[in-house]
């Protein structure tokens, strides 16, 4: 059992360090750019590295090179965990904002590095650096205490801070990748536990699922730092969606009211969406508040009474408020821009005219911009709706 465990941990180990390669060059071009996220995207990345030095193969390449190259792999091995563990520790200050915690999270980092350095420069002639299941762990016992200890309190306080923030931030999405950080994270403090407990007490009990422990503690990380990436892609195939959607309603808006649109209309939807105007992130927030803003205006060109009377023509029972509303907005819209196109005179300064449904609000009014999209959906969707057997007639 223990060996099957073992083998299975040893056969992620490349799996694993693939996925975190990937999820990094994917985050890079974000991560990068942020002083928030840089500091955490290098400690992934000092971690991936430490990782790829570790693969059972470059070990056992480094091996066969003869004992002076195995000891400067397992050293530089060592060195980039200890950079990862300060990275972390520099991510936990930035997140706290304590310019002090930040600064000591450099400075301990720096003397770890130099206190690895000196033990290691200090213990008699040695190859590559290994707690083996028996014997002393090589090349010294302080050395290993100092390496665990630095992975032990990095990944100490990076666990608090994650669990921490991750229960107080309203995004779904930043919570969802602390979480899955602070997990993989906690799988590696399992992990130098148990060196710790093999260096003190000479207990293996673990040691067989050491390798499984860490490669799924990569696959966990690279899932939190591509979780950002996932949201973004999913708010903007939904955005893509809804402005897709109320694309028609807009345009026939627009024609009759021209200038509430910011930038001239393209020549088609599929021009629209595949070329927008305005940055992608901002089209159905453009959509939406242009579409508004033309219905108040065609308010004017509703009579009163108009809204509630296209109400009672809705048919069918058990259909949502909502939608009957919709369907009803709708049919005096399309009135009220044919009025409009036909150079009737509108009724400015009356407020009769069109009451505005409550999914309608401004900003400022308690309105909300995904709830006022939905609306409008329907809207557009009963809109098209109402449009075909009109059309039929005119043929």
């Amino acid at each position: 059992m223990a060996a099957d465990l073992t083998a299975f941990g040893d056969w992620l180990a490349v799996p694993s360090v693939i996925c975190l390669w990937a999820a990094l060059v994917l985050r890079a071009p974000g991560a990068l750019r942020s002083p928030q996220q840089r500091g955490l995207w290098l400690a992934v990345a000092a971690a991936a590295a430490a990782m790829t030095l570790n693969l059972p193969d470059v070990v056992a390449y480094a091996m066969d090179r003869g004992a002076a190259y195995a000891h400067t792999i397992g050293l530089a091995r060592n060195l980039v965990g200890v950079f990862s563990a300060g990275a972390v520790l520099y991510f936990v200050a930035a997140a706290t904002r304590g310019r002090r915690l930040r600064l000591a999270a450099c400075a301990a980092t720096v003397l770890w590095l130099a206190a690895l350095v000196g033990l290691d420069a200090a213990a008699p002639g040695h190859g590559t650096h290994t707690m083996p299941p028996t014997g002393e762990p090589v090349p010294s016992l302080a050395y290993w205490l100092a390496l665990i200890g630095a992975h032990v309190v990095a990944n100490t306080l990076c666990v608090a801070l994650c669990w921490r923030y991750s229960r107080r931030t309203r995004s779904r999405g930043l919570a969802v990748g602390l979480r899955l950080f602070g997990l993989g994270t906690a799988l590696a403090g399992l992990f130098w536990l148990a060196y710790l407990a093999k260096a003190l007490f000479g207990s293996t009990w673990a040691m067989p699922a050491l390798p499984l422990l860490m490669n799924a503690h990569a696959l966990l990380r690279a899932a939190a730092i591509v979780v950002p990436t996932l949201f973004t892609l999913r708010r903007t195939l939904d955005d893509s969606a809804t402005a897709w959607r109320l694309w028609p309603l807009w345009r026939d808006l627009v024609e009759a009211v021209p200038h509430v649109a910011l930038t001239k209309p393209r020549s088609g939807r599929v021009v629209e969406f595949l070329w927008p105007p305005v940055p992608r992130n901002l089209l159905v927030y453009r959509k939406v508040i242009e579409t508004r803003d033309a219905i108040l205006i065609l308010g004017e060109y509703v009579r009163p009474g108009a809204l509630e009377h296209a109400r009672g023509h809705v048919a069918g029972h058990g259909i949502p408020e909502q939608r009957r509303t919709a369907a009803a907005l709708a049919r005096v819209l399309r009135d009220a821009r044919r009025a409009k196109l036909d150079g009737l005179p509108g009724h400015s300064g009356e407020t009769a005219g069109l009451e505005l449904p409550a999914a309608i609000q401004s900003p400022g009014e308690g309105g909300d911009l995904a709830d006022e999209a939905r609306f409008l959906v329907d809207v557009a969707e009963a809109y098209t709706a109402q449009a075909a057997p009109e059309e039929a007639k005119t043929k």
